[in-house]
């Protein structure tokens, strides 16, 4: 009896290592306490009132500044994506005092797709205060942010420039689940 317990207790702590490892190791993007740098992006749609005009090229992330943000990296428009930009498209219309943004880069290695699928996005889930883009590195998105390709999604949540959050999430991961744990962190770079 004592041996099965030993084996099953050693078993255990093998197999939440092993998990707790892989978890450690899925990373993308600038992790918390790193500094958000500037990249290069096309405006597609959305966040008709930002001042920034649909088909302009500029460094989105400059022109918001220190700003509270929500910065999404995403490589599919699917109705996970949707589901979390309509929850995110809320907080920045409720914190609207406080100056909050959004952006959603979309990466894939057609942009002139990505640009109308970000239209039709917004269009059909409509998405008010997020703005769409599509970075000029658009397959991977920007070479020194480091997203791992193996994520379908990447969530960054900053404020004066510095992640306060980071979601990186395989393809199928953004579950209810999930959004709710991102949502929650926008507290983090609201609450002062």
């Amino acid at each position: 009896m004592r041996m099965t317990l030993a084996i099953s207790t050693g078993l255990a702590l093998v197999v939440g290592v092993v998990a707790s490892a892989r978890a450690a190791e899925f990373k993308s993007g600038p992790q918390v306490g790193d500094v958000v740098g500037a990249f290069t992006v096309e405006k597609a749609a959305g966040a008709a009132d930002d001042g920034v005009a649909v088909g302009d090229h500029l460094c989105y992330r400059c022109r918001m500044g220190n700003r509270p943000m929500v910065m999404v990296f995403a490589h599919s428009a699917d109705a996970q994506l949707a589901s979390l930009t309509k929850q995110l498209d809320k907080v920045v219309a409720d914190n609207k005092e406080k100056k909050m943004g959004s952006f959603v880069s979309l990466l894939g290695d057609k942009p002139d797709e990505l640009k109308a699928e970000a239209k039709s996005f917004v269009e059909k889930n409509k998405i008010e205060n997020i703005a769409f883009v599509v970075p000029e590195e658009n397959k991977a998105g920007p070479s020194d942010y480091n997203l791992n390709d193996k994520a379908d999604v990447t969530v960054l949540i900053y404020r004066q420039g510095k992640v306060a959050a980071n979601h990186a999430l395989a393809a199928g991961g953004l579950s209810d689940d999930e959004i709710n744990k991102i949502i929650a962190d926008t507290g983090k770079i609201l609450n002062d």
